[in-house]
């Protein structure tokens, strides 16, 4: 994998924001790109991006809780290179609003995007794997996985059971050497991910911060290809986070509900929206969604320097002791 020309890469979520990063980026280094998306106009654009820059790129409309529409997309990306080298579990979804608030539907289609069209991407790159006896992939996980968030109790659940999963799946392809599983844990990322999600908090919704350049994470992704592990937390907010809920979950959780409660007060009255959850959105293409841009606010900063502050401190104590 250190030469990434002509190697099949298959990226789920390539419509917009990381995904479209990744995908730009593999591009630079002559790869062949399988992009899937429910945008298809919008992924054919990303597709011309790519070979502007020296790939070669094919887009395939998929959406990744049909089972149906995933086997379809691992048989086009063989057919493409007679291999899938590497399989990016990308596509996800967010729902914002107290649990009973949020309509079933949406809640159960979140876990099903963000759960279950994992576990079908998977399902369906490992038999090509086994076959040619390698294969990366790689699942964009989030620092959700590690840090709950109140009023997107769906996203959480779906993100947690990913954790598990990939776990799981870890252990059942151990006797592979030429496979891997690689799951990344970015924090959170200035994409228009925010404004595609379904929200019925009746508020305004803005990411927390600090929320850092999605192409970072493709950069990552990219070294990991070439030299995988098992697991990587991407830039330092995702490791305070993670470390600030091992340590004292009580105390993290506290805090995040209290920052999320204040900050709804303030925000701005919107009707409430199904988002991108149920079916894909007409806007919000590009990588950026403009929030580095926009500052951040003083109650989310003083809650990462909560965190940070007592999650370090507790750490050095326990060590200590």
């Amino acid at each position: 994998m250190d030469d990434l020309k002509n190697k099949v890469v298959v990226i789920t979520g390539a419509s917009s924001g990381v995904g479209k990063a990744m995908a730009l980026e593999f591009a630079k280094y002559g790869a062949k790109l399988v992009l899937a998306a429910r945008r298809i106009e919008a992924l054919h654009e990303v597709a011309e991006e790519c070979r502007e820059l020296g790939g070669t790129a094919e887009a395939v409309e998929c959406d990744t809780r049909i089972s149906q529409d995933v086997q379809v997309l691992a048989k086009v990306a063989y057919e493409s290179g007679n291999a899938i080298d590497v399989w990016i579990n990308n596509a996800g979804v967010l729902a914002a609003g107290a649990l009973d608030e949020v309509p079933s539907t949406i809640n159960e289609n979140v876990i099903r995007t963000n759960l279950l069209g994992y576990m079908n991407g998977a399902q369906e790159a490992l038999p090509y794997f086994k076959s040619q006896g390698h294969g990366v992939l790689i699942n964009n996980i989030s620092v959700g996985g590690w840090f709950p968030v109140p009023y997107a109790t769906a996203y959480s659940a779906s993100k947690f059971g990913l954790r598990g999963f990939s776990e799981a799946l870890k252990g059942e392809v151990s006797k592979y050497p030429g496979i891997h599983i690689v799951d990344i844990f970015p924090g959170f990322l200035d994409t228009p991910g925010i404004q595609h999600a379904a929200n019925y908090t009746g508020k305004v919704l803005k990411p927390a911060p600090p929320v850092s350049d999605p192409r970072r994470v493709a950069r990552a992704v990219v070294k990991l290809v070439k030299n995988p592990s098992s697991r990587k937390t991407i830039g330092i907010a995702s490791g305070l986070l993670r470390m600030s809920y091992a340590v004292v979950p009580r105390i993290a959780r506290g805090i995040t509900g209290m920052v999320i409660r204040k900050y709804l007060k303030q925000a701005d009255d919107i009707d409430h929206t199904s988002g991108n959850v149920l079916r894909p959105v007409d806007y919000g293409t590009g990588i950026d969604g403009g929030w580095r841009n926009k500052g951040v606010s003083r109650e989310a900063t003083i809650a990462m320097m909560i965190f940070a502050g007592v999650a370090t401190g507790l750490y050095y104590a326990r060590s200590r002791k």
